[in-house]
């Protein structure tokens, strides 16, 4: 299923610097009975979000209107746990369309490039500095150039690269996923196939 293309995106930011965010915190395994990708942004951080009675919790990053924006800027290690895709699924279907920290787990990584989430690893420095631009003026404006790699906080100029895999590099920027890169070669794939 295609999603969004990805190049550049310029846009404020959620703070959430919890560290060791699991899956199932993103979202619970109760919410998991549906196979289309549709309606998980509403559990997105359930548990975090509503309280046993289902009302906001205000204290909660996500409920304070003081916040907002397509970035979500997470503590080290988010996205441990199980290998369940739904937790992108949830992040992209509430908004997000990148997930910036030092450091994820390697299956949530590969889930994110996989369905149009931009995972950007940055240094343990850069999120502390992100962090506190973020605390100090909540509408300050990150920009992720994906193009070349970068993630840059416009109102100082500071900025860091980041890596990220040529081939899935190629795909977020035509908001492809593994299918949709097969289909688009589908005319090289049918003349290879009548040369043998």
């Amino acid at each position: 299923m295609a999603y969004d293309k990805f190049t550049i995106l310029k846009s404020k930011a959620v703070p959430l610097p919890t560290e060791n965010v699991d899956t199932d915190q993103i979202i619970p395994a109760r919410f998991l009975k549906a196979t289309e990708r549709e309606g998980f942004g509403d559990n997105l951080f359930r548990d975090w979000r509503y309280d046993v009675e289902g009302n906001l919790k205000k204290d909660f990053v996500l409920n304070d209107p003081t916040y907002s924006g397509k970035i979500l800027v997470a503590g080290k290690n988010f996205g441990s746990g199980s290998s369940r895709e739904h937790a992108v699924w949830a992040l992209y279907d509430y908004g997000f369309r990148c997930v910036v920290s030092s450091f994820f787990a390697d299956i949530f990584k590969n889930n994110c490039l996989n369905i149009g989430v931009l995972p950007v690893t940055i240094s343990a420095e850069f999120a502390d500095t992100l962090f506190a631009a973020i605390a100090a003026d909540p509408t300050t404006t990150v920009e992720i150039n994906l193009p070349q790699q970068t993630i840059t906080l416009l109102a100082t100029g500071a900025s860091e690269s980041f890596d990220i895999n040529e081939y899935k590099k190629d795909n977020m920027q035509h908001g492809f996923d593994d299918i949709d890169y097969l289909i688009n070669m589908s005319a090289e794939i049918e003349g290879f196939a009548a040369s043998r």
